[in-house]
């Protein structure tokens, strides 16, 4: 099975960690979306798409990618994962707008993971943010247990 970890993590390093657990288990290369060729993706069997939430949003590095991304082949997989400080407002779905724009591309999108970030964004960095040492072991292997069923399921 080929994977491949498109992750865009810039604050704390929270997506990154999440992405590297994900990595392990299925194997797959982990990348930033300007590292990414486009004409390549139909090489891969399954392709994750990771963000923190920055804003109550995606970062703008991982909807640009999306939006260059030619029409996906049949059978191409993909997943989606964040991180975030806090919960998402109601009406306000961060996995389902991806899930959406890569489904529109051709992707079958196999599956979401998230959990909470340390938050150091504005005012709370002067108490030490929130989520204080998330991702944890325990959120990590969830992530982990997220991966082997993607896997097991798809049959990778």
């Amino acid at each position: 099975m080929k994977s491949l970890i498109v992750c865009v993590s810039i604050s704390n390093g929270n997506t990154r960690r999440v992405a590297d657990r994900i990595a392990l288990e299925l194997g797959a290369e982990v990348v930033e979306p300007e590292a990414v060729d486009v004409d390549s993706l139909g090489d891969y069997d399954l392709v994750g798409f990771g963000s923190g939430i920055y804003f109550f949003a995606v970062h703008p590095r991982l909807w640009r990618l999306i939006g260059r991304l030619p029409a996906a082949g049949k059978g191409a997989r993909a997943f989606t994962f964040f991180t975030s400080g806090g919960a998402a407002p109601p009406l306000l779905d961060y996995a389902g707008p991806m899930r959406r724009r890569l489904e529109r591309k051709g992707f079958d999108v196999v599956g979401s993971f998230s959990c909470r970030g340390v938050d150091l964004v504005g005012p709370l960095r002067r108490f030490g943010g929130i989520n204080k040492g998330r991702p944890n072991a325990h959120d990590l292997e969830l992530a982990g247990d997220f991966a082997r069923c993607l896997r097991d399921r798809a049959h990778l």
